[in-house]
């Protein structure tokens, strides 16, 4: 009885991927400041697709406003300006904009820092990431921007540079070229000893690993329901021992992937988990965004924190427009457990969150 009654609950465990998703979870006790920066009176923030911090607390806003523009009757159709980002002091002070009219800005999908105070920038219809130094200089490039682009874009479809799911020697239905030729890519991580993790995860559905360096190394999944595949690739974090976790808001679930992309685990029960955050030091944690769809504001919109095998520690905040409510959630920047700032595409705008 006692053998049948282990071999029951290890195997449970095995379907759950180790987490036991009817666990009950707490309400975590926070407040919130929705209006943290100051902005020129001519400037303005639109969808915050992402937002994030570095060492000195400065907050970059990666946001889709500005004025695009469209150069046709040409070869080359010639789009840019789409989006902006902007750079403000640990107080919320705007201090300035970086990249104003850079090539590969188009539709905001993330900003990350890493952890020398570089500041990435992921753009979904250029299809680039782009890394500037400290100073706002163009430091690395990954990805084309298209010679033409799909009006709308179609999932799985052809993407930028011709490259789109199921096309790429034989390979499944959004695992991409080997290759830095991305589609729709949504975010970005990075290890311990610098190797960069694209989610190429909207148009493909994969993540791709580079050295430090930019130099190619490998891609893993494609579209699908198995262990491995994605619906999607909304969202990318890498803990302290180099395991990737990567956000299948399509299939709700977080999959757990070891640092060459062979699967571990799963996270059930997080819902759309649209928007991962991992804390940095020694016990690190994970805020999972179950973000409403855009067309639903009434609909989830919790943030659950949670350690990195899946135990749930809380959640808080809910849907809506109102003060500790969240309008469809990109992103949220954690470098500080207690203190965090979300970037809302439906209100357009970032939430400072304290916990208490």
């Amino acid at each position: 009885m006692k053998r049948t009654l282990i071999f029951s609950i290890a195997a449970a465990l095995a379907v759950s991927g180790g987490l036991l998703s009817g666990q009950t979870v707490p309400a975590i006790q926070f407040d919130s400041n929705p209006s943290p920066l100051t902005m020129p009176d001519n400037i303005h923030l639109g969808e915050v697709a992402g937002v994030a911090t570095n060492s000195r607390g400065d907050i970059y806003v990666y946001t889709r406003t500005g004025h695009p523009t469209v150069s046709m009757a040409t070869a080359r159709p010639f789009a840019h300006g789409g989006s902006r980002l902007f750079q403000f002091d640990r107080n919320g002070r705007f201090t300035r904009e970086i990249g104003a009219g850079l090539y590969g800005f188009l539709f905001a999908a993330q900003v990350r820092v890493d952890p020398q105070d570089n500041v990435w920038v992921v753009d979904e219809m250029s299809a680039m990431i782009m890394k500037f130094d400290p100073q706002g200089r163009v430091a690395l490039l990954l990805g084309r921007k298209a010679e033409a682009l799909n009006n709308p874009p179609r999932a799985g479809g052809a993407g930028p540079a011709g490259e789109g799911g199921g096309r790429g020697g034989g390979r499944g239905p959004g695992a991409g070229a080997p290759q830095d030729v991305f589609n729709r890519p949504t975010d970005v991580a990075w290890d311990g000893q610098g190797n960069i993790f694209v989610a190429d995860g909207l148009g493909n559905a994969r993540i791709a690993k580079f050295t430090k360096d930019g130099a190619f190394v490998k891609s893993w999944g494609q579209r699908g329901t198995a262990n491995g595949e994605f619906a999607s690739v909304n969202s990318i974090a890498v803990d302290a021992q180099g395991n990737v976790y990567a956000a299948d808001a399509g299939n709700q679930r977080i999959q757990v992937f070891d640092n060459n992309g062979t699967f571990k685990s799963e996270i059930k029960g997080v819902g759309n988990a649209q928007a991962i955050c991992m804390t940095p030091g020694p016990n690190q944690v994970l805020y999972v965004s179950n973000s409403n769809p855009p067309t639903d504001i009434d609909t989830a919109g919790e943030i659950y924190k949670m350690r990195l095998d899946g135990t749930m520690i809380g959640k808080f905040g809910k849907a809506g427009k109102l003060l500790k409510e969240f309008g469809t959630v990109n992103e949220i920047d954690c470098r500080s457990e207690g203190t965090l700032y979300v970037g809302e595409i439906g209100n357009f705008r970032v939430q400072k969150v304290t916990m208490k």
